[in-house]
């Protein structure tokens, strides 16, 4: 039986497994739902099990644990490290989706749930996608599987993980599904992702609440000063007003610029699916550029004093707000960190006290377009789509990419089978079933091509 066949012969089988996997709320920001965290943890062992692999283990650390695994068929040929992540967003707010978003539901062709496209749809692909070249004896390289489950928290415990299993993670390239591409007619692989400093901050002004019409007007309220700060942020021509945010920025020379002008994109629908007027963003800048090789700030979420039901004349004790920082080459998130840092509690008034957290980061990375590895996905791509893919710049975050640089030595490839439609980490987020068995159709080609590179 030959590849194509074998998939769908299992198809229905295959994404039975995934929805079984998806009503697991593996979500690793809240301590509510460790132990479906960890059950996810184990789902993902078992299933690498039954796909082939040679060993998987649940391997803890600080938090939540990797799930390892390999198969080693020949030492002399390639290894491909495949990444992906087990733990999902906060389906928060609930009442938000059309169906429970752990109560997975197909219609129109896609799979509703929350981590259906981030990343377990896609991550699941590989292991379908393993499955797949095991069962047909077409498995053309040496895999080894590194599953985390604190991606969507910044992955903290998966520096010290590769740094400890150096040897255990030995391979010539890591292969990744956690991006998008331009469309299903038009296949893309990002070559640029930016990097992420985030923070949190807290306004505090009187040591308790206080009666508003009593204090009002005579004590600083958190509240409208911190919103007055965060609107300070921007300029007119909304440019970050941080000191010395700009200052590392690698600028796109007018080609590579004009490259991405030619990229497929429609204005119009963009506003269309997003259900706005107007598009917004730094001035001088297409909405592509905005989203793939400048630097933003935004607010994230913002709450103090009273937000329950009917009204409470309430002038509050603090105020709080989460802020992201995507970064773009030669940016540091450390650097930046500290810049707003020292801005913010700069421009903080007097009757008011200033507390900003740091929580994750992760620096910006570009891949090169002339390597094995990118041949080989723009190769494979191009076989199941009939279409070579478009490269482009992802505008999210994924720290791990330079980190396995660093600690590795290894390159990675983003080869990603969502839409920036899928609707990631917010309600109703969803994967089209064509992606899902595009992506098993295809990862196996990347395995072919690269051994055939390689050599």
């Amino acid at each position: 039986m030959n590849r194509q066949d074998y998939i769908e012969a299992n198809k229905d089988r295959f994404l039975s497994e995934l929805i079984d996997l998806l009503k697991i709320p593996s979500v690793s920001a809240d301590s509510a739902f460790a132990n479906d965290t960890l059950k996810a943890a184990e789902f993902v062992k078992e299933s690498l099990l039954k796909a082939g692999v040679d060993s998987a283990e649940v391997i803890p650390t600080r938090g939540y644990p990797v799930v390892y695994g390999e198969k080693i068929i020949d030492p002399s040929l390639p290894t491909i490290l495949v990444y992906g992540h087990y733990d999902v967003q906060p389906a928060t707010p609930y009442e938000l989706w059309t169906t429970p978003p752990f109560e997975p539901a197909i219609r129109d062709g896609k799979l509703y749930a929350r981590g259906a496209c981030d990343d377990k749809g896609q991550m699941y692909m590989h292991v379908k996608a393993f499955e797949t070249m095991v069962q047909t004896n077409t498995l053309s390289c040496n895999v080894k599987f590194m599953i985390e489950g604190e991606e969507e928290v910044g992955s903290t415990n998966l520096g010290p993980f590769c740094i400890e299993n150096r040897e255990r993670l030995k391979a010539d390239m890591v292969l990744i599904s956690d991006t998008s591409m331009i469309a299903n007619d038009t296949p893309s692989i990002d070559v640029g992702l930016r990097g992420l400093s985030y923070v949190e901050v807290e306004v505090t002004g009187p040591n308790r609440d206080l009666h508003s019409g009593v204090y009002g007007g005579a004590v600083a309220n958190p509240i409208n000063i911190l919103a007055k700060m965060i609107a300070s942020l921007h300029d007119e021509n909304n440019r970050i007003t941080v000191e010395g945010f700009y200052e590392n920025v690698l600028e796109v020379s007018a080609n590579d610029r004009n490259a991405m002008a030619q990229t497929p994109f429609d204005l119009n629908e963009f506003k269309k699916d997003l259900e706005v007027d107007e598009v917004w963003g730094e001035t001088g800048y297409s909405t592509i550029e905005r989203t793939g090789i400048r630097p933003t700030l935004d607010v994230n979420g913002i709450w103090g004093g009273y937000t329950g039901e009917g009204a409470k004349t309430v002038l509050p004790s603090k105020a709080h707000a989460k802020i992201s920082m995507r970064l773009v080459p030669n940016q540091s998130s450390e650097e930046i960190t500290e810049k707003f840092t020292r801005h913010f509690e700069k421009i903080a008034p007097a009757g008011v006290t200033v507390k900003i957290t740091p929580h994750h980061g992760g620096e910006p990375v570009l891949t090169p377009t002339d390597s094995i590895e990118f041949k080989a996905a723009s190769m494979a791509m191009e076989k199941t789509f009939d279409k070579a893919p478009i490269p482009t710049r992802g505008g999210g975050s994924i720290p791990i990419v330079a980190l396995f640089e660093k600690e590795l030595g290894l390159k990675s490839v983003l080869f990603g089978f969502g839409l920036d439609s899928d609707a990631l980490h917010s309600p109703n987020e969803h994967y089209g079933l064509f992606n899902f068995y595009k992506g098993i159709e295809t990862i196996p080609y990347f395995y072919e091509y690269y051994n055939e590179l390689k050599k």
